[in-house]
This record gives C-alpha cells, structure tokens and sequence, in this order.
C-alpha cells in the first residue's frame, strides 16, 4: 500500500543578532534615568535648604490627621513621623523646663532658699527682742537705784530670761515682804515697785501675763485659802499696772498658783515663795534650740 502523506520540511535559522526583542529594555532604562534625576535632585534640595525648609517639607509630607486620635499615632499606619515625635519631645522638655524654673524667675531661690529665709526672719526677731529685754532690765535698775525711797527694796525685786519671754518678780525676804500675811492690800514700796514697772514696759507691745504665789503655809479658814490669796494679790498688782498707764488689752491672763509652783523648791515655807511674778511674753515661741538656751542660761539675777 503506498504512503500518499505531504513531506513537509521545516527550515530553521541559527544564529544573527538582528531579530526583534521587543521595547521592554527602554521603559526599564528610562525608569533608570527618572530615578537617577529625582536622586540628584533630592541632594541639591538638601544642599539648597535650610533647616526651616527642610522641617516645612517634611511637614508638608506627613499625614494629615482627620478627627481625633482615638489610639497610637496620627501616622498612615496610626503612627507618628520622626519630625512630629522629635517636635512633641522639645514641647514637652520645654514645658518641663519652664515649670522648673519658676521659683527661680520668681527670685525666691526655691524651698531651700524659703527656709533660709524663715530661719533668718526668725533670728532677726529673737535679736530684735531680746535688746527691748536687756533695755527693760537695764531701764528698771536705774529707775529704782534712782528712788532713795526704794534702794533698800532692790533684794526684793529679782529679774531673769524664760522660754516664756522675760520675767519680773517682786519677792519677799526675810523680815522684807510685799503684802501683810493673809492680805492682798500691798505695802506702799511694793506699789511704787508696781509703778516703776509699769512705766518701763509700757515702751514695748509684749503681752503680759501675771502670777500669784504664796508659801505653803496653810490658812485657818475654808472659805479663804492660799489659792484665793494668791489669785487677790495677782489682781491687785495688775489693778496698780494698769492704773499707772498700762493698757488692759495687754494683759494675756492674771492667775493665782498658790504654793505650787514654789521660788524655792526645797523649802515649801520659804518666805521668797510668796511672790508677784510678771511675765513679758514673747511674741513668737521659741525654736527649740533657743530654748535649750534660754533654760541653759536661766538664772535668778538681784538687781
């Protein structure tokens, strides 16, 4: 049976370079070249700037916050750019900055320039006061070393410095008192001591404060004891103070102590426990360690 199928004969060529390959290689070129002049043209604009543009460029760049944050940041991907950050960084030192630094634009140096201040105002006043003390002690010597009438007295009128403020005392001797026994009605000289004293303190604004003491001699009565006494003779010193030009407004408070708190503390009949002590009072309380001071250096002076 004969093969009546076409030979059909394929000619393939080899070789040549000069077929087509198409455009691809020129988009990809010209991609090449757009990319190189973008490159060259972004190191000129950094060379061409300054800092200011730079941060107006980039802020032109960064996303544009529509509502408010509800989360992280105001990002494409809700978060923020390093210029945002680095400006919310310099706003927030800025702010710390400017609340430390208050006290010092005010002058007042901070709290350990307060407390200095405090500690010096309070110093300042203690001097201040303890010169109108001195004053009054040396005021009250020459005033009664200058009454003939009153020189054989000065034993009886004792002067000394408490934390309470400074304190005068008029205090029986032996064979030497201030009142008659069981009476408030004071001996002239003891009136005219009153006198005295009262001229002299009136020069300063301290309040006043006077005490009653008597020795522990009891009375015959119950219906007048030590306690009523040494409360009547506080009262009538102060009638005399305040009768020789004294303002009752400075007086803080007049009691009577009985034998409580006795001038001798070993001899409860001494007569030197009967007294009339008269207290100037400070006008601030003493810091502690001034009072550590004053009690060191306390001591019952004889004008």
């Amino acid at each position: 049976m004969s093969d009546d199928r076409p030979i059909i004969i394929k000619k393939i060529k080899k070789g040549g370079h000069g077929g087509h390959h198409g455009g691809a290689w020129k988009i990809a070129y010209a991609d090449f070249v757009t990319a190189m002049m973008a490159f060259f043209l972004l190191m000129w604009l950094l060379n061409a700037t300054s800092e200011e543009q730079k941060r107006g460029i980039a802020n032109y760049f960064d996303p544009i916050t529509i509502g408010e944050r509800a989360g992280g940041g105001s990002g494409v991907m809700m978060g923020d750019s390093i210029t945002s950050t680095e400006q919310t960084a310099q706003s927030s030192m800025g702010a710390m900055t400017i609340k430390e630094s208050k006290p010092q634009e005010k002058g007042s140096g901070g709290p350990q320039a307060e407390t200095g201040k405090d500690e010096e105002a309070e110093e300042a006043t203690f001097q201040a006061e303890q010169a109108s003390f001195e004053s009054i002690q040396k005021d009250l010597q020459s005033a009664v070393q200058k009454d003939p009438e009153l020189k054989e007295w000065l034993s009886n009128l004792l002067i000394d410095e408490t934390p309470e403020g400074l304190r005068i005392q008029i205090i029986d001797q032996q064979e030497k008192s201030m009142f008659p026994s069981g009476s408030s009605k004071m001996y002239d000289h003891t009136k005219k001591l009153l006198e005295h004293v009262s001229k002299i303190i009136q020069k300063v604004p301290n309040k006043i404060s006077i005490s009653g003491h008597t020795d522990a001699t009891p009375y015959s009565t119950k219906d007048y004891t030590n306690w009523e006494l040494s409360s009547d003779r506080a009262n009538a010193s102060r009638r005399v103070l305040e009768e020789s030009g004294l303002n009752d407004t400075r007086f803080l408070s007049v009691v009577g102590k009985e034998s409580k708190d006795p001038f001798v503390k070993n001899d409860p009949f001494s007569p030197q426990n009967r007294r009339i002590s008269i207290v100037l009072m400070r006008k601030k309380p003493l810091p502690q360690s001034k009072q550590n001071m004053v009690k060191a250096l306390e001591k019952k002076e004889k004008i």
